[in-house]
């Protein structure tokens, strides 16, 4: 088992990077505005993969370079945590027809705007399946990492 990655992979992280820096500077202009839904649709689905990538990563790290891992796993539980606050934005946002707000509870009511409008809670249920296997409770709504090992 080799503990150095392949240096023959492409390397598309720095784009995505990029990309996300260019879309901020040409989209979001300066002074107040409201987050469109589908903006905040796609920043979701963006931590929903970084997550992914972040998970990947610590399962495969974590039993090699155990401290290493645990870092891997406290960055992935930031990011979940920052995309359930996205979901929870989408949810606030002002609905692009009527301006009219949503109630709080609409996610838990299952797709009460109907599809396609409502892939973030499809896409948010479907990691959430993953967080609740991978991560404890309490990991969840500590606000400290618990990172103590050396």
């Amino acid at each position: 088992m080799s503990r150095t990655p392949s240096t023959t992979a492409q390397d598309f992280v720095p784009f995505a990077t990029a990309a996300l820096d260019f879309h901020r500077a040409l989209n979001v202009p300066g002074g107040p505005l409201v987050t469109s839904r589908a903006e905040l649709d796609a920043l979701h689905s963006h931590l929903v993969s970084l997550h992914g990538l972040l998970d990947a990563h610590s399962v495969r790290v974590g039993p090699l370079l155990p401290v290493e891992g645990d870092h891997l796993r406290a960055a992935r539980t930031r990011i979940w945590q920052a995309a359930d606050h996205l979901h929870a934005a989408y949810h606030a946002a002002p609905r692009p027809d009527s301006g009219e707000v949503p109630d709080r509870e609409a996610c838990r009511a299952g797709l009460p705007e109907g599809a396609p409008e409502l892939t973030v809670c499809q896409r948010h249920q479907r990691t959430a399946h993953l967080v609740r296997r991978r991560t404890t409770p309490t990991d969840l709504h500590s606000p400290f990492t618990g990172l103590t090992r050396r």
